[in-house]
């Protein structure tokens, strides 16, 4: 929800839309940042978020402030109450926690764009590959801005959902801080009743110089254990092997229940158990070259260490654990595959590089140069192909590896502000640019005689690029104190090369793609009214152009429990998308309501059949979707109660399939993962400068996870389900510069799912140094 700054005095009289339009120069663009000027010298602006001056569409925002209220262990945490947000963050220190939004799910990670500080984390090398939030100092952030939909030239077509700035804090002198966070989980799903703790520690020190220097070190270490991601599992009537008269060892421990599309399951023991150590490493440096000019770099180191277990909850009549082979329980006979439950280990070391210049003229002309470098410098993940306990023995398994796979990006980019008051040429706010992203994806999958320490021969691999090219430009045109139309139009050409796929025979299969080169011109256009004090229209519309990314056109993996299929043809997906938006300011409230229609052609879909072994996913063009839907926003300060705060969003959503020649029956389903209900309400009491209270409750309705709407109980592992959460935090500054605060998540324990079990109720603490 947004941040709001309620107006008193003069500034109450102050209509929101000429305010906003009298600090046009405050340039916090998400990409190349022309300018740096912010929009708080008048306190209505804070209600706008900061990523375009010209707002052509409706944004979100949290600041530090904000923060406060909520339980933050992961930099993720900060943007789980955003408005029709869905972040699937399954365990701490997920590495793929993926973001859905008002009209895709998380299956869709390709319409999310997540910067920070400017600098591309949108992660588009894998199919479930998330933001790299790692990459984010939990103790820097200052604030959390998203915009929504297609509306801005400045942003690519991803952009077509939603878009999303991570601000780190600059300092203003010396400041130092860290933290130690410790979480623990009590889990309780069908044979596992386990604990599971995890524990952060973070520091901060930053420091702004006389000489014009700045710099901010961040670092950051986490011991995390995840809860169960997956269960071994057979399906009556999909599984082979399963459900057949008795035969095989006889054994205790299956666990019986439906899946989600209502069949008869067996359940014989959890896996994706994941322990995972991570250290994250964040310098900036920065330098004002005069009073109109600075430089900025920033280096991001992250690496991680995972190991992922497996455990059986099947027993003989000696009652050892039984991993793999023929067993029944008397009643059904089922057939474990030796790889069953695999175990595995995953070494990663990733680093980011990033440098921007750029002037910062108050009015007139500034220019601006971002650079960005993505680089996974160590990547490997090591699968034995037999169960525990003989795999930590050793033998055969598999190494895959995407060493030197990234990103890179470049945004050049210049600006006139005009001056306040010169009603000739200075109507116009004008910003052109140039952007440039290249992914590079290389990935492969080699046997080894010791899953553990070797490698041999090469089992598979998959190659690919793709590389966009952008000119765009906006104006925000004045046309009465009252009245702006923003215009826009960005130009793109993508293009896909070096595509190509192995796999081991018999017989050996090799193939390489040709090249492809497409083109896409998508307008812009909004028009804002000031019609009365406090009473902003806006009606907006936009096209958005999402290119297929590298993964959806080359990848190919098949490993032994899942194969990918991909398209090289996959067409992108165009989005004609309408926005109609009301804002109301009265007194300490302030409500927004919206009503969206994003008309998808060309979506591309991203669907597993679980139900098999191995699990099939494969990537296709759906013809046309469409969703629309209200949002509503609000906040209030100071509710009958100073120092009492609440604020809240509601989301009504429907998304249907109106055409796809490929499958006609999915036409009128709803579409993937996208709830048509969400709600958040979120309240925060300061009785004085010591204590502060938070609460914080999120409800979604259950969604459809199958293409044919086939999932009927949802409410299970595998499904999509109703989330109901509650969680409550409690923070005591007991000391100077110290604090310490205390935090239950789920409060009530309600079971959801993703697909994966989401997390069950835990308990979170922290103790928190700060000096500013």
């Amino acid at each position: 929800m947004r941040n709001h700054r309620f107006l008193s005095g003069a500034a109450m009289r102050l209509r929101p839309l000429s305010a906003a339009l009298a600090l046009i120069p405050a340039m916090g663009l998400a990409q190349g940042i022309a300018t740096e000027a912010q929009l708080q010298s008048i306190s209505v602006t804070e209600t706008r978020s900061q990523l375009d001056p010209n707002l052509p569409s409706s944004t979100a925002s949290k600041t530090a402030r904000d923060l406060e209220q909520q339980n933050v262990f992961n930099p993720e945490d900060a943007a789980a109450l955003l408005p029709s947000t869905t972040i699937r963050k399954r365990y701490l220190g997920d590495r793929n926690a993926n973001v859905g939004g008002r009209s895709f799910g998380t299956l869709q990670p390709g319409r999310a764009l997540v910067y920070l500080d400017g600098y591309l984390i949108s992660n588009f090398l894998g199919r479930f590959d998330a933001p790299r939030w790692n990459m984010i100092n939990v103790e820097a952030i200052d604030r959390v801005d998203a915009l929504y939909g297609p509306f801005s030239a400045i942003y690519p077509g991803n952009s077509l959902g939603t878009t999303m700035v991570i601000t780190e804090r600059k300092p203003k002198g010396f400041e130092a801080s860290a933290g130690i966070k410790y979480n623990r989980q009590a889990f309780d799903e069908y044979g596992t009743s386990e604990t599971f703790a995890s524990k952060q520690l973070s520091a901060r020190f930053a420091s702004r110089l006389d000489t014009g220097l700045w710099y901010a070190l961040g670092v950051q270490h986490q011991d995390s254990e995840g809860h169960p991601m997956g269960y071994a599992n057979a399906v009556r009537g999909v599984t082979s092997g399963a459900f057949k008269p008795v035969a095989g060892t006889r054994v205790s421990g299956i666990q019986y229940d439906r899946d989600p599309q209502g069949r008869d399951r067996a359940i014989f023991g959890a896996t994706g158990i994941d322990h995972n150590v991570q250290d994250t490493l964040n310098l900036r440096l920065g330098y004002d070259i005069s009073s109109t000019q600075e430089i900025e770099g920033r280096v991001s180191v992250w690496r991680s260490d995972s190991t992922v277990r497996a455990a059986t909850y099947l027993r003989d009549a000696t009652g050892k654990p039984v991993w793999s082979g023929v067993v029944n329980d008397g009643t059904n006979s089922f057939t474990l595959p030796g790889n069953t439950f695999a175990p595995s280990q995953r070494d990663e070391l990733h680093r980011q590089l990033g440098a921007t210049w750029r002037t910062r003229n108050a009015t007139g002309w500034n220019a601006s140069a971002m650079l960005t470098q993505y680089n996974m410098l160590k990547d490997a993940n090591r699968e034995a192909s037999t169960a525990q306990p003989l795999a930590e023995l050793g033998g055969a398994g598999t190494v895959t590896r995407r060493d030197g796979t990234g990103w890179n990006t470049l945004e050049l980019q210049s600006t006139y502000t005009p001056t306040a008051g010169d009603w000739g040429g200075g109507r116009h706010a004008l910003v052109f640019g140039l952007h440039r992203n290249q992914y590079q994806l290389d990935n492969i999958v080699n046997n080894a005689s010791d899953w553990r320490n070797t490698e041999t021969t090469l089992n598979q691999s998959y190659y690919g690029t793709t590389t966009i090219t952008a000119l765009y430009g906006q104006d925000a045109w004045k046309l009465t104190p009252d009245l702006v139309l923003t215009s826009g139009v960005r130009f793109e050409s993508f293009e896909a090369s070096d595509g190509s796929q192995y796999f081991e025979g018999p017989p050996v299969a090799q193939v390489r793609f040709p090249q492809r080169t497409l083109h896409a011109t998508s307008p812009k256009l909004s028009l804002a009214w000031s019609a009365a004090d406090e009473l902003l229209l806006r009606a907006s519309y936009g096209r958005g152009v999402r290119f297929p990314n590298v993964d959806e056109l080359f990848n190919g993996t098949r490993t032994g429990s899942s194969i990918t299929t991909s398209d090289p043809n996959l067409r992108p997906e165009v989005a004609n998308s309408l926005e109609l938006a009301v804002e109301k300011f009265w007194g300490d409230h302030w409500l927004r309501t919206s009503y969206f229609r994003d008309d998808v052609k060309d979506t591309i879909l991203r669907q597993t059949d679980s139900t098999v072994t191995p699990s099939v996913t494969r990537v296709s063009n759906v013809d046309r979707v469409l969703t629309q839907g209200i949002e509503m926003v609000w906040q209030v300060r100071d509710v009958g109660v100073k120092g009492l705060d609440v604020g809240g969003s509601a989301t009504w959503t429907d998304a249907v399939v109106k055409a796809n020649a490929a499958n006609p029956a999915q036409v009128g389903k709803q579409w993937l993962r996208i709830p048509k209900q969400r709600y958040a309400v979120q309240a925060s009491y300061r009785p004085n400068a010591e204590w502060l209270f938070g609460a914080a409750w999120r409800w979604s309705g259950r969604a459809y996870n199958t293409e044919l709407n086939t999932d009927s109980n949802p409410d299970t592992y595998g499904g999509v389900s109703r989330v109901n959460q509650l969680d409550l935090k409690a923070v005591w500054k007991f000391a100077r510069n110290w604090e310490w605060a205390l935090g239950i998540n789920n409060v009530t324990n309600q079971q959801s799912w993703q697909a994966h079990t989401l997390p069950q109720r835990s308990v979170q603490t922290e103790l928190r140094y700060s000096m500013k």
